[in-house]
């Protein structure tokens, strides 16, 4: 499935316990459809001292972003600074995203 948001896109979190919070994408998982945000759905995984191939992993909680559905999330214009929906405009055999609120070209 070719997704619409890209890694370093900034969107906004649509439904769901983090609604209304933005955040940078850091990671986006096509083949699950999901995406992983900086600052947004943080989990808590405690983590028990491990020894593999010679290093020791630090035993403790460790606080992690999971990954959430891409359909959960809008990814935000640059220009107008609003959450939208994302159009593709094709010319010259290069295809661009465009923002269907402002029609500014996304892909600068």
């Amino acid at each position: 499935m070719r997704t619409k948001i890209k890694r370093g896109d900034t969107v906004e979190v649509i439904s769901g316990r983090d609604k209304g919070t933005r955040g940078e994408v850091l990671k986006v998982l096509s083949t699950e459809a999901h995406v992983v945000i900086k600052g947004v759905n943080i989990r808590k995984k405690h983590q028990r001292q491990v020894q593999s191939a010679g290093r020791t992993v630090n035993p403790g909680i460790i606080q992690y972003e999971a990954p959430v559905d891409i359909s959960h999330v809008m990814l935000v214009c640059p220009k107008c600074g609003e959450p939208t929906r994302v159009g593709i405009q094709r010319e010259e055999g290069r295809s661009q995203r465009v923002c269907k609120n402002c029609q500014n070209i996304i892909d600068a």
